[in-house]
């Protein structure tokens, strides 16, 4: 089973999970299995549908010989799987927990055979490996949801970049680059409240203040992209995440916006995996760093 593993993708709301072939580069027909988990609800609760999902995705498969490749939000301890995640709305009950025991046990497997890997760094090697950006040996890879995510892929590696905090315009890159930006910036321009970015494509697209609204996105998205690709001088980058799929509002706009910045032409792609970058970059591991 050398070519083959368990790839995962934990979010704020659900797991995803299925059998990798590391030959072909996509999960197994009929692995991908997906559920929905309550972030708030107990240790207890939430391992439990974590496992449940793993074990019904690898039905027919001798689990014990499998590696274990979770793609998991931070802040962690990812090498010892210890979560740190705490007054982020989301797995306050994990908080200083070792899940990586904790998971192993409850699927009967050495602990040894449980990874976890930083989310924003695997939807990079995602796409790296068989999405947007295939054959790239440079990139960076930004995910836009709820927060940022940013990495960076060099010498075969990826690593989670960590520039959601960077110092931007008046307060932080997340403060401007996420889905509580459009929440906040469309209640100040129109006097409504969002849901998120989908309610506001899906029920506000006549708003005077719509196309406003993605145009001072499409600056912020260049200006950060600008900043970060002098961090990194990378040759491509790579846009994922729920925001992502807004794209028709602002990604011509960010490109051009880019250009005229660095006075060139840079290829900003739209994630072409979607939600299974970030799974089938776990999958892949090898050369993955949080």
């Amino acid at each position: 089973m050398e070519n083959i593993t368990i790839g995962a993708d934990i979010g704020g709301s659900h797991i995803t999970a299925a059998i990798i072939d590391l030959e072909k580069k996509e999960e197994i027909n009929h692995t991908w299995k997906r559920a929905r988990l309550d972030s708030n609800g107990t240790a207890e609760s939430i391992i439990e549908t974590w496992a449940d999902t793993l074990d019904s995705c690898c039905k027919g498969y001798d689990k014990e010989l499998l590696k274990v490749n979770i793609a998991m939000p931070g802040p962690m301890d990812y090498k010892n799987g210890i979560s740190k995640i705490k007054a982020q709305g989301k797995y306050a009950s994990l908080y200083n927990l070792n899940i990586k025991n904790l998971l192993a046990g409850r699927l009967g497997i050495p602990a040894s055979s449980v990874n976890f890997m930083n989310d924003a760094a695997c939807f990079l090697k995602g796409e790296v490996f068989s999405g947007s950006l295939r054959g790239y040996d440079q990139a960076i890879g930004l995910t836009l949801g709820t927060g940022l995510g940013t990495s960076y892929f060099v010498n075969g590696k990826v690593r989670d970049a960590g520039l959601w905090c960077m110092p931007f315009l008046d307060g932080i890159a997340e403060d401007y680059i996420s889905t509580r930006w459009f929440i906040r910036r469309f209640e100040e321009l129109s006097g409504i409240r969002v849901k998120d970015v989908k309610d506001l494509v899906d029920h506000h697209k006549l708003s005077p203040y719509f196309k406003e609204l993605f145009t001072e996105f499409s600056r912020n998205l260049a200006n950060f992209l600008y900043k970060f690709i002098r961090k990194k001088m990378p040759l491509g980058a790579v846009l994922g995440g729920n925001i992502a799929n807004a794209e028709a509002y602002f990604i011509e706009d960010t490109r051009s916006n880019l250009a005229q910045i660095m006075g060139y032409s840079f290829p900003v792609e739209i994630s072409k995996l979607g939600e299974k970058a970030a799974l089938l970059g776990a999958g892949s591991n090898t050369g993955v760093k949080s």
